[in-house]
């Protein structure tokens, strides 16, 4: 896994810089980068962050079918923000993936008790909570997903540091950076607009 974790995070980083663009090669390189991290988190028993790169996949190729396609006036995607009502509900989700994550992770691994005393399920579900929203509304083109890249990239700095995956850390520090841009480059493009 020498190898493979910075060729993984090199394509993680061009996929993150490309979104903070509003550039649609966000979803090539994201889809690279997600194939070879759910190896990476498997092999790393972050379980949960292998089962939304997963998700991360499929989210990918949808939102590349969205950024792509054109509505019947001949538009593309725009950047909007969320309703009140949007932001609650994704706040709501992130606390509904989170408990049922936290709760999923314990069962699946309840014989094994090193995994179950650690911090692990505790943090790997907090994070993925955080991405999976996040990534649903990087492919609607909602400003706010952003702050959810920002709280999970805060979070899996540490994570992945822990579990000596360094390049990754590396990759998750510079995805805050850029996901800070990002909020501060869209917010721009709506205000512009």
């Amino acid at each position: 896994m020498d190898w493979i974790e910075p060729i993984a995070a090199v394509f993680g980083v061009l996929s993150v810089w490309f979104a903070r663009k509003e550039n649609i090669l966000v979803f090539p390189f994201g889809i690279i980068n997600v194939a070879i991290y759910i190896y990476i988190c498997f092999a790393a028993r972050l379980y949960a962050n292998a089962g939304i790169n997963v998700v991360y996949l499929a989210s990918n190729v949808y939102g590349w079918y969205l950024w792509s396609r054109i509505d019947g006036e001949s538009r593309k995607l725009q950047i909007k923000r969320n309703t009140s009502k949007e932001n609650m509900i994704s706040w709501t989700a992130v606390v509904a993936i989170y408990v049922a994550l936290f709760f999923l992770l314990r069962y699946v691994n309840r014989t094994d008790t090193g995994y179950i005393q650690s911090y692990l399920p505790y943090i790997d579900s907090f994070n993925t909570a955080f991405f999976l929203v996040a990534t649903l509304l990087m492919a609607f083109k909602k400003l706010e997903n952003w702050q959810f890249w920002i709280i999970g990239n805060i979070v899996s700095i540490p994570i992945y540091a822990s579990q000596g995956l360094y390049f990754t850390s590396a990759q998750y520090a510079i995805f805050l950076v850029l996901a800070i841009s990002g909020w501060k480059e869209w917010k721009r493009k709506i205000n512009y607009k």
